[in-house]
């Protein structure tokens, strides 16, 4: 039976979700550790880039796909799933509606560093055993998300200036 997925994903999107989440998974040990949280910079510039060139949904399976293998790995935390989500989700939509890279950045950051941390709180209580304030999440998901979209924009930026081909 044919996977679904690939039936509505064109292959080069179904390559570069691939490719994406290889590379966010190879840079899972590059993290920095703030507060309770690991910080991962890379995974959101790659929020950034997917969200801009490949959209919201593609972008979403690409943040599921990396949180998922860096917690089989060790290298990750369950706090990726919801930060990554969101931030994904956000950047893609934001992208898609107002067609400018820097928007993009902007979801990625409102996504993670608020919504995400925000959504990350219960997860981090029940599953982690987190004691603290659920804002304690929002200051280390803002600032990685701020340098990787930072990173990420630097990215799209350049993408554009070279003019690579949309995916």
């Amino acid at each position: 039976m044919e996977n679904s997925l690939i039936k509505t994903l064109p292959l080069r999107r179904v390559v570069t979700i691939g490719l994406l989440v290889a590379l966010g998974t190879v840079a899972a040990p590059f993290s920095i550790p703030i507060g309770v949280a690991k910080v991962y910079p890379v995974q959101h510039a790659i929020n950034v880039l997917a969200g801009a060139l490949l959209g919201p949904w593609p972008a979403v399976i690409a943040a599921v796909l990396t949180s998922t293998l860096r917690n089989l790995m060790g290298t990750g935390t369950p706090l990726a799933f919801p930060g990554s989500i969101f931030g994904a989700l956000l950047a893609g939509l934001a992208f898609r509606r107002l067609k400018r890279a820097y928007f993009a950045a902007l979801g990625e950051l409102l996504g993670t560093g608020l919504i995400g941390a925000l959504a990350a709180f219960p997860l981090a209580k029940w599953i982690l055993g987190f004691a603290g304030l659920a804002y304690a999440f929002i200051i280390p998901f803002a600032l990685s998300s701020l340098a990787g979209s930072i990173i990420g924009l630097i990215l799209l930026r350049l993408w554009y200036k070279n003019n690579m081909s949309c995916l």
